[in-house]
């Protein structure tokens, strides 16, 4: 029975892929603030190393598979913690459980970023510069131009920034036999998206906003290709950024892939 981390296990698209997970027979190992086998708030630098330490602990004889599903929405008002959890939240777990993954059977790894990191590029990303010093106490002001609208461009920078990590990993997790993928999902019907639509800022363009297939995502369906990508099926993808929203980037931006 294979054993796989599903960060984010609470809710949304995290719980339904440790549902879909578990049914296809994966020992799963949740990590959420609550409600969760492991509880850590991956905000924090203390939080991040403790959920590292306790599936370590958990896992000693090697890890099969992560998913890194945790993440906040661009309603927060910290832009900061935005970043801290979408990306160092989601890189402190790839990195810090890599050596174990190293150790599983055909492991691989899915690192839920958004449809949200096409929208800037590398070089205008406000956090890239952050991302190469390792120093993220500008975060807050790196974002500022955005105004009220920063929590966005905070969320489309992190999500950028986390499908950048995995791509730069595909060499060196490649040669060690573990497989890592991203998924970029658009509108699915969670509660971090429900909390969007009830902020002032947000809420009139989600409600407004209709992908070419006509409705939202749901959470099994991105749940259902994180499975496949950490099964057997999938063992030539890597290194590789899945968009899954219905055609909404398609229909953005036609010329763009």
């Amino acid at each position: 029975m294979p054993t796989t981390v599903v960060t984010g296990s609470a809710s949304g698209i995290g719980a339904a892929t440790h549902a879909a997970l578990r049914e296809a027979g994966h020992e799963i190992v949740g990590v959420d603030l609550r409600d969760a086998d492991i509880a850590a708030d991956l905000s924090t630098a203390e939080g991040r190393q403790h959920a590292v330490d306790a599936v370590l602990d958990r896992c000693s004889t090697g890890l099969d598979g992560l998913v890194t599903c945790a993440g906040l929405g661009p309603h927060v008002d910290d832009p900061g913690r935005i970043v801290a959890v979408n990306y160092l939240g989601a890189v402190a777990l790839l990195d810090g459980l890599f050596p174990a993954l190293r150790a599983g059977g055909a492991p691989a790894a899915v690192a839920v970023s958004s449809v949200a990191s096409t929208h800037l590029t590398w070089e205008t990303n406000p956090i890239a510069s952050a991302v190469e010093s390792g120093d993220f106490s500008g975060v807050a002001a790196a974002v500022e131009s955005a105004g009220e609208y920063r929590g966005q461009f905070a969320y489309a920078a992190a999500k950028n920034a986390l499908t950048v990590a995995v791509r730069r990993r595909a060499v060196e997790w490649g040669a060690a036999g573990v497989r890592l993928n991203a998924v970029a999902p658009g509108a699915v019907d969670t509660p971090l998206l429900r909390a969007g639509e009830d902020d002032p800022r947000y809420g009139e363009s989600i409600r407004g906003f209709t992908a070419p297939l006509g409705r939202r995502g749901r959470p099994h369906e991105i749940a259902s290709f994180i499975a496949y990508l950490l099964g057997p099926h999938a063992g030539f993808l890597h290194g590789a950024q899945f968009v899954i929203d219905g055609g909404a980037d398609a229909a953005l931006r036609p010329q763009a892939f």
